[in-house]
C-alpha cells in the first residue's frame, strides 16, 4: 500500500470522527474547548492533510487520471482543514458542515478508487 493510500485511509477516518463530533455538538448543544479539543484536533487533521495534498497533487501530476483534477484535491484539501474546526461548534449550518464534509469525502474516495485502479 502506497503512502498516499494510507494518507487518503487517514483522512477518511479523520472526516468520520469529524462528523461524529459534529452530530455529538449539534445533539449536546456544547461547544468544543478551543485549547483542549479544538486546536489539538485541528492541528493532527493539518499536519496529515498537508502530507496528503502534497502526495494527491504529485499522483494526479504523474498519472493525469481522468476525472480528479488538482483543484479538486486543493478544495477537499481546504474543506478538511475547515470542517475540523467548524466541528467543534453546534451553530456551524448543518446543510453547509454536510455538503463540505462529503465533498472532501468524495475527493478522497475517488482518488482511492484511482489509485487502486491504476496499480491493478
Amino acid at each position: 500500500m502506497s503512502q498516499l493510500q494510507k494518507l487518503s485511509i487517514k483522512m477518511l477516518e479523520y472526516i468520520d470522527q469529524i462528523e461524529d463530533r459534529y452530530k455529538q455538538g449539534r445533539d449536546t448543544g456544547e461547544k468544543g474547548d478551543f485549547y483542549l479539543e479544538v486546536k489539538p484536533f485541528a492541528d493532527k487533521v493539518k499536519q496529515d492533510n498537508d502530507k496528503w495534498k502534497a502526495e494527491a497533487e504529485k499522483w494526479i501530476k504523474d498519472n493525469s487520471p481522468k476525472g480528479l483534477r488538482i483543484q479538486q484535491i486543493q478544495s477537499a484539501y481546504d474543506q478538511m482543514d475547515t470542517s475540523s474546526i467548524q466541528a467543534f461548534f453546534p451553530e456551524t449550518s448543518k446543510s453547509r458542515f454536510t455538503n463540505q464534509v462529503n465533498s472532501a469525502k468524495y475527493v478522497v474516495q475517488r482518488l482511492l478508487v484511482l489509485i487502486e485502479e491504476k496499480e491493478s
